[in-house]
């Protein structure tokens, strides 16, 4: 299984952003830890702080082999028509993963207008979201 990940603005600031919210693993731990937990699937790693970058990674992916997105989009997840658009276009499986729990947060966070395109939203555990993503996303492509 060949998988997208995608993260959004201030990912790249984990282990020293608000450890008691996101935890103290830095992106690249996260990464190491995908890497680790499915060695044989391949992992292509994508951040960006800017909206237009992360849409032109999710329009990069309808010419693409990947079979499934596992997407973070962060603070964009709550306001980002453009992003949420660039989300239709795909025909491959979508797991929306968040480090905290955004039903126990401000209220603005309940709400994902990206999660509206994906299969299913993993929320609440940590790293172990973009784990647990992974697992989801096994299911939804039959390959568990």
């Amino acid at each position: 299984m060949k998988l997208s990940v995608l993260n959004g603005p201030n990912l790249n600031m984990l282990g020293t952003r608000d450890p008691e919210q996101y935890g103290s693993d830095t992106l690249e731990h996260i990464e190491q830890l995908l890497i680790d937990t499915f060695p044989d699937d391949e992992m292509v790693f994508f951040q960006s702080n800017l909206e237009g970058e992360l849409v032109e990674a999710i329009q990069s992916l309808l010419k693409s082999d990947v079979d499934g997105l596992i997407a973070n989009f962060g603070g964009y997840s709550h306001t980002s028509v453009a992003i949420r658009d660039a989300l239709e276009l795909l025909e491959i499986p979508i797991v929306e993963v968040h480090l905290s729990n955004i039903h126990a947060r401000e209220e603005f966070r309940e709400q994902t207008l990206t999660g509206s395109v994906a299969n299913g939203i993993i929320t609440g555990f940590g790293k172990h979201s973009y784990v647990l993503g992974v697992y989801a996303m096994e299911r939804l492509l039959g390959n568990s």
